[in-house]
């Protein structure tokens, strides 16, 4: 794999081959029965090494009640976890058998409303609004790598910046800007705000954050079995929540990218971008947007040959003991799931119930959110 550093707007980031072909000016997706690796609206996109002390992430406010207000309850059950047809990438084999003991599951994504609750009782302050830590960031890099500018090192995230016409795919940096003073306040960056937005989910959080607002709540994040169990909504086999039919045929069925990504939606979903939860039609077991509007973190740590380890017919398993992802070795990874607004048929199917994607564990991104579970 040939790496190079790059630095995007305050990030240095280590980019690997893209599987695309780009061919008169147009970008078109390499198909084949295994993908080598992934390609997404999320895969090589700038990561945020920021620090995160002990002193800043301490929750004071711990909540025990169980009332499970908004939750749903997914019953206990086994299912063939991973791959499910062509489109799958390397990590998603090999399929296996996995069993999980029941659990409370929020029916819908965290919300702007909800977390603005857990800010409020703790003061609380996400990874997005504090500067970056060199010497913290550049763990997660090669040796070797170059300090950016200071004046580049501030509080900032990545927001979704459109462009104007058709762009190679290979390029990244065509869609996403690092702002400074982006966070979940404001998710397009200074100037923006999130009145009138309370029941959408809250986006720009670190998984440190959402682990946070878990402890808070008490609850705790869903770990990437838990996670596919219930997005398949009691259906076998299936390639989405809603069954096998195509993301764009039929009904809408989920916030996703319709059109040309990135510089052309139709809207036929009625959303550009976020989309209040519960705009569209729950799974089986009753959960909102388990496909689509935004990425979900998992408790689990990231390793791309994780499931080779996986005993046939374990039960509740926890993930691997350590991180590690090929395309960037230094990077400690955390899973997400779900897909988000960004992911679309030609460009990503992050909407398949068996996708597994990734992201340092202190990235904030505008279509990065989460929701929480909960034990008996």
């Amino acid at each position: 794999m040939k790496y190079c550093a790059l630095l995007l707007s305050a990030l240095l980031f280590i980019s690997c081959k893209q599987h695309t072909q780009v061919t008169g000016g147009t970008t078109a997706p390499v198909t084949s029965a295994v993908h080598k690796a992934p390609l997404c609206c999320e895969s090589n996109i700038p990561k945020r090494f920021a620090s995160l002390t002990s002193s800043r992430t301490d929750v004071s406010v711990i909540t025990s009640a169980k009332d499970h207000k908004g939750m749903v309850w997914i019953k206990a059950g086994s299912f063939m976890m991973g791959a499910d047809n062509n489109q799958a990438y390397q990590d998603e084999y090999p399929k296996h058998k996995v069993g999980v003991h029941g659990f409370w599951m929020d029916a819908t994504e965290v919300t702007n409303a909800e977390f603005a609750q857990f800010v409020k009782a703790t003061g609380y302050v996400t990874t997005a609004e504090r500067k970056p830590d060199w010497d913290e960031m550049k763990k997660q890099l090669p040796p070797g790598t170059d300090k950016p500018a200071d004046s580049l090192l501030v509080a900032a995230s990545l927001v979704f910046d459109p462009p104007k016409e058709a762009v190679n795919l290979n390029d990244y940096t065509q869609w996403w800007s690092w702002k400074k003073d982006a966070d979940w306040r404001h998710p397009h960056g200074p100037g923006s705000s999130i009145k009138g937005k309370e029941n959408y989910p809250v986006v720009h959080i670190s998984w440190f954050d959402a682990v946070a607002y878990c402890k808070w709540a008490g609850k705790r994040l869903p770990t990437e079995a838990e996670w596919e169990w219930a997005a398949r909504g009691g259906l076998q086999n299936k390639l989405y929540p809603w069954g096998d039919e195509p993301v764009d045929a039929g009904k809408v069925k989920a916030n996703t990218w319709q059109g040309h990504f990135p510089d052309h939606n139709t809207l036929r979903d009625k959303f550009y971008g976020l989309a209040p939860v519960g705009s569209f039609a729950p799974n089986g077991y009753g959960l909102y947007d388990m496909a689509g509007n935004v990425w979900e973190w998992c408790e689990d740590y990231y390793n791309n040959s994780y499931y080779k380890s996986v005993a046939n017919g374990a039960v509740d398993p926890k993930g691997p003991s350590k991180s590690y992802d090929p395309e960037e070795p230094y990077a400690k990874k955390r899973v997400i799931r779900g897909g988000s607004f960004l992911c679309n048929e030609s460009y990503c199917t992050g909407y398949r119930v068996a996708r597994r994607m990734k992201s340092t564990e202190d990235s904030g991104m505008e279509h990065l959110g989460f929701r929480c579970v909960q034990d008996k």
